[in-house]
Parts: C-alpha cells; structure tokens; sequence
C-alpha cells in the first residue's frame, strides 16, 4: 500500500525557497488527491522593536500576506489543485507551523523551504525548518530543489 497525503501544509514567506516548496506541493497534493493548506505566519516578535508602533506596519504585511496566499491559492486551483485553502496567522513561526497547525487542521506532510541561513544565524536566531522538524507531530519535507528536482541557480 503506497502511503497518501490527505492534508499538506506549506509555508509561504515570498522566499525563493518557498516558491519551490509550494510548487512541489501542488504537485504532491495533486498526486494525493489531498488537500492543500497554504500558511502565513506574521512574526509578530518583528513589530516589538518599533517603539511608534501604530498598526500601520501590521496592517500592510497583513493585506500583503492575504494577496499573496490568494494569489496562490488561486494558481493552485489553475494547476489541478481541487481543495485548496489558506491561512494567516499571527505568531512565532516555528511553533505555528510546527505545533499548531498540524493539530488543529488534521495535516500530515508539512512542506518547507529550505532555509538560507548560516551556520552563526542559526545559532543565534535557529531556523523555523529545523525546529519544525524536531517537534512536528508529522512528515515534515524540506524542499531544496525545483520541479526536475535540480538545485535552482
């Protein structure tokens, strides 16, 4: 018996490394005959800086995180994708993606970018893959490479 994906999760950030996580999730979900959940997590740890704080920084990412998984949503949908939905969130990424989502949408593949970051920004800030991959109550998959499955140049 082959094993099926019912319910894929992929994290959209705008990154070039989450364009191939989420193309090779159309594809996977459409082999499954599976649903696809796209997700956004606002870090909201980035507007505690900001001492004017006033919304305004919040309210943009927010419109720009809701067009941007619309407009995913929507190739999804072009591309064969029958069940495909989206959600934004506000939090740490990590626990969101790793904890979170997976219990309360039933998910069981998350798929991800890899990550660009070295080894000293690791250590100092850690990557959401790697704690996703540590604590995910699921099959977690990092995606490195495109379609043809070759390293994008």
């Amino acid at each position: 018996m082959l094993q099926e994906y019912k319910k894929i999760l992929v994290a959209v950030d705008g990154s070039d490394e989450a364009e191939l996580a989420f193309q090779k999730a159309v594809s996977v979900t459409k082999r499954n005959n599976g649903e696809l959940l796209l997700a956004h997590v606002i870090d909201t740890r980035a507007f505690q800086t900001v001492t004017s704080f006033d919304g305004v920084l919040a309210d943009q990412a927010t419109q720009l995180a809701k067009q941007t998984l619309s407009d995913y949503q929507e190739f999804a949908k072009k591309n064969g994708v029958e069940k495909v939905s989206f959600v934004l969130e506000y939090g740490s990424p990590k626990v969101v993606l790793a904890k979170e989502l997976p219990k309360s949408a039933n998910v069981d593949l998350i798929m991800l970018g890899a990550t660009g970051l070295n080894a000293v920004e690791r250590l100092l800030v850690g990557s959401v893959s790697e704690y996703v991959i540590r604590n995910a109550p699921c099959d977690v998959l990092i995606v490195r490479t495109d379609l043809d499955n070759k390293q994008p140049s």
